[in-house]
């Protein structure tokens, strides 16, 4: 029989390559006539990085689901419930860890399985805070009081400081992006704002170019950092063998509304229209995407599955100290983005924007006027069919 070739393409990080090369293998194993290769890129280009080149070389993207809309709109994935059997889709939906299936579905179709899952989690080094003697602050009182001790990190690289913006925004008293109009009132964007920005400022100037796998890097390979309010979760760093030092991950500290609504992420795997065995990759996707398969050789190999089952398995949660059952309440209320065509474009601009607020090259009420602007440009130009 002859050999059919695949090729996908993924992050470069444990968590994002390691158990998609893992089920290429296995997968290979059992069906010898299938050979799945795996390409990687950076996390910056996985958060805003234009799809469309992509899904003319591979068949298989690993996406943030925002780029869902641009997909759809250009016809670069393929109908998932054209390849799989409604009841697999259906037991998909039934375990998603929070919106993450659903956030691969637009204009009525599924356009993604989710493989992974993830949202800003709070994460600590034990070890410094029984040597300290201190817990892990419960309140935003008690974490701006550690961070002014020195003890406090958090990624604030343009896209993640742009992602934590949306939950100060909801712990301000209002979800954005309801409207057209731009992206909430002006009076709450405000508090937002200003609260993220004395939160970042408080920490060392170094976390303006961390996203959090260094921010993760830095605070296990140093013994400098005890703690960190909010970075997307990455389990590997909780297991033991992967890191100098462990960290312990769970709810992050409440805001003044109560517990926070952190940014959803995690990824996708969706089927280009170029490829050219669209059965044969669709197998392959639902042998990774299975509850067996993501509880089992997925997790085992570095992965973070987006099958509930799996954050619910006590043997991943053995290898993993409580990683999953400790941040699933997290994800199942985390909040998810816009995914209209051009919200890729409004991230990217918008994230740059912020930045220059955040570093004191902008005032607060002129960046806020100009995220309001890109967001009414950026959504108009999908309505219009442009970008």
């Amino acid at each position: 029989m002859e050999t059919l070739r695949l090729k996908g393409i993924t992050w470069n990080h444990t968590r994002g390559f390691v158990p998609k090369v893992a089920t290429a293998q296995r997968f290979h194993e059992l069906n010898p006539h299938v050979e799945v290769q795996w390409d990687k890129r950076s996390l910056q280009d996985f958060a805003d990085y234009s799809i469309s080149a992509l899904a003319e070389r591979y068949d298989f993207l690993v996406i943030d689901h925002p780029s869902i809309g641009e997909a759809a709109e250009h016809g670069l994935f393929r109908p998932l419930e054209e390849l799989l059997p409604a009841a697999f889709l259906a037991d998909q939906a039934a375990h998603s860890v929070g919106l993450s299936h659903a956030s691969y579905q637009f204009t009525g179709r599924q356009w993604a399985l989710a493989v992974d899952a993830a949202t800003p989690v709070a994460s600590w080094r034990p070890d410094i805070m029984a040597r300290l003697g201190l817990s892990p602050p419960r309140t935003w009182e008690e974490l701006m009081t550690l961070a002014r001790r020195g003890l406090v990190a958090m990624p604030a690289i343009p896209v993640d400081t742009l992602m934590n913006l949306y939950m100060m925004w909801i712990d301000a008293g209002e979800e954005p992006f309801l409207t057209d109009e731009g992206v909430g009132s002006h009076a709450v964007g405000r508090v937002a704002l200003e609260t993220l920005r004395d939160l970042i400022l408080t920490c060392a100037p170094v976390c303006l170019t961390r996203n959090p796998i260094q921010t993760y890097e830095a605070m296990t390979q140093t013994d400098d950092i005890a703690y960190c309010p909010f970075a997307y979760g990455y389990s590997n760093y909780s297991r033991e063998g992967y890191a100098r030092r462990l960290l312990a991950f769970g709810h992050p500290p409440s805001g003044r509304s109560g517990p926070l609504r952190s940014t959803l992420g995690g990824a996708g795997l969706a089927i280009s229209t170029n490829c050219p065995h669209p059965d044969v990759a669709a197998q392959y996707a639902a042998f990774m995407a299975s509850g067996e398969c993501q509880r089992g050789l997925y997790v085992s190999s570095g992965g973070q599955p987006g099958h509930r089952s799996a954050w619910l398995d006590d043997k991943a949660n053995e290898n993993t100290a409580g990683f999953f059952r400790d941040t699933l309440a997290v994800l199942d209320r985390a909040y998810l983005r816009p995914r209209y065509s051009g919200y890729i474009t409004f991230q990217d601009r918008a994230a740059e924007c912020l930045d220059q607020y955040i570093r004191g090259n902008k005032r607060v009420d002129d960046c806020l006027c100009d995220l309001h602007d890109l967001h009414r440009h950026c959504k108009e130009g999908a309505l219009r069919g442009g970008r």
